[in-house]
C-alpha cells in the first residue's frame, strides 16, 4: 500500500505549496485509518529537503514519487521512493530511508547504533541497515518487483545531521557492510545523494512501475518450521529489522557475557507475530553453531516443538532433535548453570508444578532460571489460554531476584504476521474487550477477514484456500465435546451445529500434536491446543457458544465449554471459593483463546459464530460491511 504518489514536478509543486503534508495525511486516514497527527511535522519536514534534493537534479519531471509505502508482511513502511527507468534501459526504483536525527553514537553491535529519538538515547538499527533489509524483503515477497526484474537501490538520508569527522559513527567502518549495500547520506551530502538518485533514474517509466509495485501479488511469510533445517545448516532465512533486530543483537551480546559469574535473566514482551520465535530460533541456531553453548529451545506448548522435530527430520539425527526442543517440565531437578542458555517460547504458558499430575517441582520459572547461567523468556500475558498457566512478567522478576539473577527487559511490538497489520491486532484486542483501542472498525483492504453465516461455506473455503500449498485449516473454540475414544475415528463427528447441517471431527489423536503439517488434516477441526505457537497462511474459525454478544457487550460463558476441556478445569469448584476470580479469570482465558486463534493467518481468517448476535457484530465492524 503506497500512501501518496504523484509525478516530481507534482511532488515538488505540493512542498512549494505547503500542501504535501496534508495531502499526505488525508491519504493515511484514508487508506490507514487513525489520525496520522504526530507525523505530520515529520513529514513536513522531510518533505521539504528531498524536494531540494529533487529540484536541483537532471531527474526528469515525469518520473514517479512514493511516499509511504508498506513493506510486504510487515507493519513498517519506506519513506520515500523514486521510480523510473535507468540508463540500462531497467525498471528502477530508488528506496530513501529518511531519518531526522542529528547525533548518534557506534555501539559493538551489528547493525545497531544510538540515538535520541522520543527523548531519550535508544538503541535502533543503522539506517543504512533499515533501508537494505527493507528492500530485502520488497524484493522477497513482491511477485511483481521479482518477476519483472525490478531494480531496487535502497540508501538513507539523515538531513539534519552533520558530519563531524571523516569517520563519525553513523558512517563509521564497523557498519561499511550496511552501507555497501545502502550508503548513508549525512546533511551536506545532497550532491552525492542527488547523484545517487540520478545514476539509477535517468526517465520516467511508461509502464506504472509503483501501480504494479502498490498492487503486486505479496507472497505470504516463511514458515518458521519449514526453514529450521536450513538455519541449522547455516544458512540465513529471516532478516530481522528494526526492533527484532535491535533485540536479537541485544540477547547475542549477552550471550557472551556468561563467564562473568553473573546470572542473567531477560524477558521480551511481544504481542501475536512480533517476532518472538523468529528470534528464539535464530539465537537458538547462533549460540549452537557459532558459539557451542549448551543450549535448548523450551515451550510448555508440545505443538511447535512436535511440528518443528517434525520437519528437522534428516537434517540431523533424532537425538540431537529430542535434545534441541524440551517441556518445560523437564528442569525439576537440573543442577545450578548446567546450561549455557535456555530460551523459552510462549513463556506465558508455564506452569507452577510439572508432571502429568501436576505434583513435580516447586516452579517452572524458578527451575528454569536456576538451571541455566542465562534464561530467557519470550512472553504475551494476552495468551495465557488455561487455569494453570502461570507465566507473567511479575512471576518471572519474583523468581529471578530470589535466585540474584540480574533482569533485563526488552520489547516487540511491529507486526509481522496477519499481512502485516499492526490494526488488525489492535481491532481484535478491541473488539475482544481485552483492551481498548482506537482501531473500532477493520479495512478488509488491510487484512483479509470475513465473516460466514454458514459454516459449510466456511469449511468450503478453508478447503479450496488449502489447495494452494496445504496451508490453511479450520479451528475452533473448545464448546464440543472430544470422546477419547473415538479420538482416532474419522467417522466420529464431534462438533456439530444442527440448524446448518454441520459436522467435522476434532484433529486425530494418532496425529498428536504434528496435525497442523499432516497432508489430509484439513478434514479436521484443531483447538488452542494444537495451533498455539504456530502459523499458517489462512485459518477459518469456528466460534462456540462460549463468546457471545449481549447488550452492546463481549459476553463469555465458561459453561458453554465442553466437559473434556482441561484448560478450565475446576471452574465449578472455584466459584463456590471465589465466584469473582474464577469468572474473572475464565472471562481472561476464553478471550485469550480466541484473540490466539484469530492471529494464526499470515495472509486471511474467516469466521463462523454460533452466537448470531456476535456474526451481526463482527460484520458490522469491518468497513465494507458499515452503512
Amino acid at each position: 500500500m503506497i500512501i501518496y504518489t504523484a509525478s516530481k514536478k507534482t511532488f515538488i509543486q505540493d512542498v512549494l505549496r505547503n500542501q504535501i503534508e496534508n495531502k499526505i495525511y488525508d491519504a493515511y486516514k484514508e487508506k490507514i485509518g487513525g489520525s496520522g497527527l504526530s507525523q505530520i511535522n515529520s513529514w513536513k519536514m522531510s518533505m521539504m529537503y528531498m524536494s531540494n534534493i529533487l529540484i536541483q537534479s537532471e531527474i526528469p519531471d515525469d518520473v514517479s514519487v512514493a511516499i509511504e509505502y508498506q513493506v510486504p508482511n510487515t507493519s513498517k513502511r519506506v519513506d520515500f521512493i523514486v521510480a523510473g527507468i535507468n540508463e540500462d534501459n531497467e525498471e528502477s526504483v530508488v528506496i530513501v530511508e529518511l531519518k531526522q536525527w542529528s547525533e548518534a553514537e557506534k555501539t559493538n553491535k551489528d547493525g545497531v547504533v544510538k540515538s535520541f529519538v522520543g527523548h531519550a538515547l535508544r538503541e535502533l538499527t543503522h539506517p543504512s541497515y533499515q533501508a537494505w533489509t527493507y528492500a530485502l524483503l520488497i524484493k522477497e515477497y513482491n511477485e511483481t518487483v521479482r518477476k519483472d526484474n525490478i531494480q531496487l537501490y535502497p540508501c538513507a538520508y539523515l538531513h539534519n545531521y552533520p558530519r563531524k569527522t571523516h569517520d563519525d559513527p553513523i558512517i563509521n567502518d564497523f557498519y561499511q557492510e550496511y552501507m555497501s549495500q545502502a550508503p548513508a547520506f549525512l546533511r551536506d551530502d545532497t550532491e552525492e545523494l542527488s547523484n545517487f538518485i540520478k545514476k539509477y533514474i535517468r526517465k520516467a517509466d511508461q509502464k506504472d512501475i509503483l501501480y504494479r509495485i502498490d498492487h503486486g501479488r505479496i507472497k505470504p511469510s516463511k514458515s518458521l518450521g519449514e526453514q529450521i533445517g536450513s538455519m541449522l545448516n547455516g544458512n540465513k532465512e529471516f532478516y530481522m529489522i528494526e526492533e527484532q533486530k535491535v533485540v536479537y543483537e541485544a540477547l547475542r551480546d549477552l550471550a557472551q557475557t556468561l563467564d562473568d559469574g553473573k546470572k542473567k535473566t531477560v524477558i521480551v514482551k511481544g504481542g501475536p507475530g512480533t517476532g518472538k520465535s523468529v528470534i528464539a530460533i535464530n539465537l537458538l541456531v547462533e549460540l549452537i553453531n557459532k558459539y557451542q553453548y549448551n543450549t535448548q529451545y523450551v515451550t510448555r506448548n508440545s505443538a511447535p516443538r512436535a511440528v518443528f522435530s517434525a520437519l528437522l527430520k534428516g537434517y540431523r539425527k533424532k537425538s540431537f532433535i529430542d535434545n534441541l526442543f524440551k517441556g518445560s517440565g523437564s528442569y525439576v531437578d537440573t543442577e545450578k548453570d548446567y546450561f549455557d542458555c535456555l530460551i523459552v517460547d510462549e513463556a506465558h504458558r508455564l506452569n507452577e508444578k510439572s508432571g502429568m499430575f501436576s505434583n513435580l517441582g516447586e516452579n517452572q520459572i524458578k527451575e528454569i532460571i536456576h538451571a541455566s547461567k542465562l534464561s530467557i523468556f519470550f512472553i504475551d500475558e494476552a495468551q495465557r489460554v488455561t487455569f494453570k498457566d502461570k507465566g507473567s512478567v511479575a512471576e518471572i522478576k519474583h523468581w529471578a531476584r530470589k535466585q540474584h539473577s540480574d533482569v533485563y527487559e526488552m520489547e516487540l511490538t511491529s507486526q509481522f504476521r496477519c499481512n502485516g497489520s499492526d490494526g488488525y491486532l489492535a481491532w481484535i484486542d478491541n473488539l475482544l474487550e481485552i483492551r481498548e483501542t482506537a482501531n473500532d472498525i477493520l479495512d478488509p483492504n488491510e487484512y483479509d477477514f470475513r465473516v460466514f453465516d454458514d459454516p459449510n461455506e466456511l469449511r468450503d473455503f478453508i478447503f479450496e484456500k488449502n489447495k494452494i500449498n496445504n496451508k490453511a485449516r479450520l479451528l475452533a473454540g473448545y464448546c464440543w465435546e472430544w470422546e477419547k475414544s473415538k479420538r482416532n475415528d474419522t467417522n466420529h463427528h464431534d462438533i456439530q451445529i444442527k440448524e446448518h447441517d454441520f459436522s467435522m471431527s476434532w484433529n486425530l489423536g494418532s496425529d498428536g500434536m504434528e496435525w497442523l503439517i499432516k497432508e489430509d488434516s484439513v478434514n479436521e477441526v484443531g483447538c488452542i491446543h494444537t495451533s498455539q505457537g504456530l502459523e499458517l497462511d489462512y485459518i477459518g474459525v469456528i466460534i462456540g457458544d462460549d463468546l457471545r454478544y449481549e447488550n452492546g457487550r463481549i459476553v463469555t460463558d465458561v459453561s458453554k465449554r465442553a466437559k473434556t476441556d482441561q484448560s478450565v478445569k475446576g471452574w465449578k469448584s472455584g466459584l463456590k471459593k471465589n465466584k469473582e476470580e474464577t469468572l474473572r479469570l475464565a472471562d481472561e482465558v476464553i478471550k485469550n483463546t480466541y484473540r490466539t486463534l484469530l492471529t494464526r493467518g499470515m495472509k486471511g481468517c474467516y469466521v463462523y459464530c454460533v452466537n448470531k448476535n456476535l456474526e451481526s457484530h463482527l460484520s458490522k465492524k469491518t468497513i465494507s460491511n458499515c452503512t
